[in-house]
């Protein structure tokens, strides 16, 4: 089978895309300890979407408050927002891309699709606005340029995530965890041959349903996981090093304080569209 049809199987199949990702979580390296870097041509723009500008909870615009500080340190922030993200798409995609964001039925699911087509045109550090900092230096976050995602497992048997001192222990594993990333953050470089993959996905998925497709899988963090996934697996034909890197320790950076308001209502996408608990990641 050539490395192409490979990676498609693999990115496709729920089983061997998660088998693949565990692969990957269990050969995490810190940032701190990668040797050599290469020079980081990542901007150091930090991106936000909340989907009405004139109407962010008060608890919200708390945690995007929180990230004033990197002002500071030479970061630049942007907040987005359903109006604004449209013209950007239109602007620096056109037509077939706004059709595709016009396609997505639900807040969440638009920040989705903007934060592809952000970091795919211009590169920076992607962030969800119910985050809160937690005030640690991100210089090593910037310290290379690769991708940098956050990996996630998911237990079906007891309906939770799994802790990651859990998951990327070689000596714990269950056939009821799914391993993937999350699309929270993204911190790439303009350009990045895995989010080119993700945002092509999503588009088309979003063109060819005649239904109200799921979020999770369509421009989630399904999505990203199974790009990421087709990239690792052509890289490892190819013999090349790995253009992204995971990150262990996401929650020293930030945390997602689950008691905002938000989640109450039909602004959470996992009340608005509950589907099945896997769709839900």
């Amino acid at each position: 089978m050539e490395a192409a049809e490979r990676a498609i199987r693999v990115a496709e199949d729920d089983s061997l895309r998660s088998n693949h990702v565990c692969k990957l979580v269990r050969d995490i390296t810190p940032l701190s300890e990668v040797n050599n870097p290469t020079a980081s041509a990542i901007p150091r723009s930090i991106i936000q979407y909340w989907h009405d500008r004139d109407s962010i909870p008060d608890d919200v615009q708390s945690c995007l408050d929180s990230w004033a500080d990197l002002e500071s340190h030479g970061f630049r922030r942007r907040v987005f927002d359903d109006a604004s993200a449209r013209r950007f798409i239109d602007e620096k995609f056109g037509e077939r891309h706004v059709r595709a964001f016009d396609r997505c039925h639900h807040p969440a699911m638009r920040c989705d699709f903007f934060r592809l087509c952000y970091i795919l045109n211009s590169g920076g550090f992607y962030v969800d606005a119910d985050e809160r900092f937690q005030g640690k230096s991100c210089e090593q976050l910037f310290g290379d340029n690769r991708l940098k995602l956050q990996p996630l497992c998911y237990d079906k048997k007891s309906d939770s995530m799994v802790s990651l001192s859990e998951f990327v222990r070689s000596d714990r594993h269950s056939d009821d965890w799914i391993y993937y990333v999350n699309n929270n953050p993204i911190i790439a470089p303009a350009g990045h041959p895995v989010i080119v993959f993700a945002l092509e996905r999503a588009t088309k998925l979003l063109l060819s349903c005649d239904g109200t497709p799921d979020i999770q899988s369509t421009t989630g963090p399904g999505n990203l996981t199974a790009s990421l996934v087709w990239h690792s697996v052509l890289v490892s034909f190819r013999r090349r090093d790995d253009d992204f890197a995971l990150l262990p320790d996401w929650e020293i950076f930030s945390v997602s304080p689950w008691s905002l308001d938000y989640r109450n209502d039909e602004r959470n996408w996992r009340l608005w569209n509950p589907i099945d608990p896997e769709s839900r990641l």
